[in-house]
């Protein structure tokens, strides 16, 4: 039985893993590490440490699906309609950009429920606080050591990290990037950001009629969201949350800033937009060093295949673009590339 690793748990990760369950002509040993301590990657949904009933998206807030995707990746959007996990997004958002056609889709149970359905589906092993430090070849398998724990040898590798972070690997596929290659994938550049959920006693009110906005006047915050209300979620026994995501310039400027100072900024701005919210009962400040793809990688949509025997391929948005759509499409490109090893 081929043992397969798929190292990263986010979107892509996932599609993948379920993909390779549902289309292999043979069985296979599925395993995705992660680096992070749960799934969801940049679709991450955190709780809140006195009621983990209290969510809140700390990544991606919904699912834009244009007319050209929903009838291209129709199977996907309706199989997580049919399973409650997305829902269309009926919450008011101000500053919303929409084009004519496009559909919201909102994932009622947190974005990383979506994640996490597809890791189900695809019956893997699921390990995290699994850092990948080096990928050596050993008698035509691949040695996978990492932070912690021994070496393990698997026969086909698929990666969809950031493309920095598999440019820092060591080990032998630092000499399977060809010169070409290694020149494509350091011309990827990503957008950074940070994200602040604030979460709130239950009862707690913050008056205002829209689910989300865009800020389009503050150097500081881009985007506010509470969350429950943006699902639809309204309970006594569950309080608000928000969630504000920060610029990008803000983003790039404060990128190497300890995370706490960040906050205290971030709330100040807050404050000044909202003065008089409530006091929140607790906080998750998340830093997005590689938030969207700003320049994917060129020639290359989809994916990047790095050693053909034993097969190694690297994909994700890095190779398409950074939201739902971009995800499947660089999973079916890495399906149809490894379709000939399955």
């Amino acid at each position: 039985m081929a043992r397969v690793l798929i190292v990263g748990a986010g979107l892509t990760g996932s599609l993948c893993a379920t993909q390779l369950r549902r289309k292999a002509s043979g069985p296979l040993h599925l395993t995705v590490w992660d680096k992070d301590g749960d799934a969801g990657g940049r679709m991450t949904t955190t709780s809140c440490v006195l009621n983990p009933q209290c969510t809140a998206d700390l990544g991606a807030q919904y699912i834009t699906c244009t007319p050209h995707y929903a009838k291209k990746h129709q199977s996907f959007y309706d199989e997580l309609l049919a399973h409650g996990i997305l829902k269309p997004l009926t919450s008011p958002i101000e500053g919303m950009l929409m084009k004519e056609g496009d559909c919201n889709f909102v994932a009622s149970q947190g974005i990383s429920s979506i994640v996490k359905h597809y890791l189900k589906e695809s019956g893997a092993e699921i390990c995290f606080r699994q850092c990948v430090t080096q990928i050596n070849l050993r008698n035509d398998k691949w040695e996978v050591s990492k932070e912690t724990g021994p070496p393990e040898q698997f026969d086909l590798i698929v990666l969809t990290m950031p493309v920095p972070q598999i440019l820092k690997l060591q080990g032998d596929i630092v000499g399977l990037i060809s010169e070409c290659q290694r020149q494509q994938l350091e011309s990827v550049s990503y957008s950074s950001r940070y994200a602040l959920g604030l979460f709130y006693e239950a009862g707690t009110k913050i008056d205002v009629p829209w689910a989300g906005q865009y800020i389009t006047s503050n150097p500081c915050i881009r985007f506010i969201s509470i969350d429950n209300k943006k699902r639809n979620i309204e309970s006594s026994e569950i309080g608000p949350s928000l969630v504000i995501h920060t610029t990008v310039p803000f983003g790039i400027t404060y990128l190497e800033h300890r995370t706490e100072d960040v906050q205290e900024l971030i709330i100040q701005q807050l404050n000044n937009i909202f003065p008089g919210l409530p006091q929140p009962v607790g906080t998750k400040c998340q830093k997005w060093r590689y938030s969207q793809v700003t320049s994917a990688v060129p020639n290359c949509p989809g994916q990047m295949t790095l050693h053909f025997k034993p097969f190694l391929v690297c994909g994700g948005d890095g190779f398409t673009e950074s939201n739902f759509d971009g995800c499947i499409t660089s999973a079916l490109c890495i399906l149809e590339a490894l379709r000939s090893h399955i």
